[in-house]
């Protein structure tokens, strides 16, 4: 077998992976005093120039972000997956110099070493595992926060794509959820009166959900079998022989990343927002299954044959045949301008409580009703020229100043609001113009 080694320049950037929770914890805890020691300083200077410094403006500092980026891309798992998660989802609502550092997550996986690698596939598939491949690369192509993709070929011809999962992680999830929700309650970011636990208790479970590969692999050829029919996406096979629960092995997918996609002809760009529009709208009144990930990493451009590359799937949620109608009538009320039928779906989905004070239900349902105007709009919408992100996020951050209001909508909500925030992200970075409200009209 043909071995490809990292280059020399790379092996600097490989670091064992915490395990154990105690040294999890350790980790958590150092991180926490770090941070609170820079808070320290950082008061002290500036209560020595005469300035009276906020809680928020000392958390939320480029070195802190510094440290957190640093410490979570080590321990990465649950831990790394929260902060890649805020520094996508939160973006507009950080700091430009937070988001850049914190978005660096999104990137900056350290890969294993190589003696930690080859352990992980000792105990996946064996030893004398190296007789089965022609070609390995000990190089990742990816790395991530559960886990690093190889390229490889099998004897018998087959160019994989291979995931391997960090070691120790799925016994990791529920700790270092509790132990980032710990630190974010200490830090005041959060109401004390907020009930999280619910929305732990989801991440928790989708995060072991992601971190059964053999679960992922049936997602995959589920996705596959629905999308038979649809020649503009491609997604990776399923390879069983060589799938476990830590290891994934799928046949290699060429394709380029949508962030070079940004320099495309406008009407490539548009194609690819186009299409990941119209999966979305599938996912959710067709297939009630959606993958809830918007990562950027998770789709790729063939540009030879023009199809979208789907190739995560791990973060898969299903939907009732209600929860999809709520959205139906939503949508549909929201398009005409109906408020009140609108207001009444709103309640049924769950963006507020019913005993939300009206000023506070009047001010949700103008965000949704600034979010609707890509829908309404006869012709094509342009997401490189629209501002309405940045006054969602405006608004959004006014309604959250009411921490006695204040609540979490349900899981499946929050995920499929993500989704969507996340496509919208995604077709403003490639400019893309699309008439949105035809693609709509074949499901409501």
């Amino acid at each position: 077998m043909r071995i490809i080694l990292p280059p020399d320049k790379f092996p600097s950037r490989g670091l064992s992976v915490p395990t154990g929770r105690v040294s999890r914890l350790a980790r958590f805890v150092g991180l926490a005093s770090n941070v609170a020691g820079g808070m320290m300083l950082d008061g002290a200077r500036q209560l020595a120039e005469g300035k009276r410094p906020s809680l928020n403006d000392l958390l939320l500092t480029p070195a802190n972000a510094f440290k957190v980026m640093h410490q979570l891309a080590h321990l990465r798992g649950a831990a790394m997956k929260v902060g890649q998660l805020l520094s996508m989802d939160a973006g507009e609502l950080l700091p430009r110099e937070l988001a850049d550092i914190l978005g660096r997550l999104r990137s900056e996986a350290r890969r294993m070493p190589q003696a930690q690698l080859r352990a992980t596939l000792d105990r996946q598939w064996g030893r004398g595992w190296e007789q089965r491949f022609e070609q390995f690369s000990y190089q990742p192509i990816a790395a991530a926060s559960i886990g690093q993709v190889h390229r490889a070929r099998t004897r018998d011809g087959r160019e994989l794509a291979i995931k391997i999962q960090y070691p120790g992680i799925r016994g990791s999830i529920d700790s270092d959820v509790d132990n980032v929700s710990s630190l974010l309650r200490m830090s005041g970011l959060l109401p004390a009166a907020m009930d999280i636990a619910p929305i732990l208790k989801q991440a928790k479970l989708q995060l072991h959900e992601e971190a059964d590969y053999q679960r992922e692999g049936r997602n995959l050829r589920r996705f596959g079998e629905l999308l038979a029919d649809s020649p503009d996406y491609l997604l990776p096979g399923l390879h069983d022989d060589l799938t476990g629960r830590d290891v994934l092995a799928m046949s290699y997918v060429e394709g380029a990343s949508l962030e070079s996609m940004e320099a495309a002809p406008q009407a490539e760009r548009d194609r690819i927002a186009t299409l990941l529009i119209e999966l979305v709208l599938r996912e959710l009144f067709e297939f009630r299954l959606m993958q809830t990930d918007p990562n950027f990493a998770n789709y790729r451009y063939n540009v030879a044959t023009r199809r979208l590359v789907l190739l995560d799937f791990g973060a898969v949620r299903e939907f009732s045949p209600e929860i999809t109608q709520d959205y139906r009538d939503l949508l549909r009320a929201g398009i005409a301008g109906d408020r009140p039928a609108a207001t009444r779906a709103a309640l049924d989905v769950g963006l507020f409580k019913r005993h939300l004070p009206a000023a506070q239900q009047d001010a949700v349902m103008a965000l949704f009703d600034m979010a609707m105007q890509p829908l309404r709009q006869d012709g094509a919408f342009d997401f490189g020229q629209s501002d309405i992100a940045a006054r969602l996020r405006d608004g959004g951050m006014r309604i959250a100043t009411d921490r006695e209001h204040w609540s979490i909508p349900p899981i499946e909500t929050l995920l499929l609001q993500r989704k969507v925030g996340g496509i919208f992200l995604l077709a403003s970075r490639l400019r893309a113009r699309v008439h949105i409200r035809p693609l709509l009209a074949n499901y409501l």
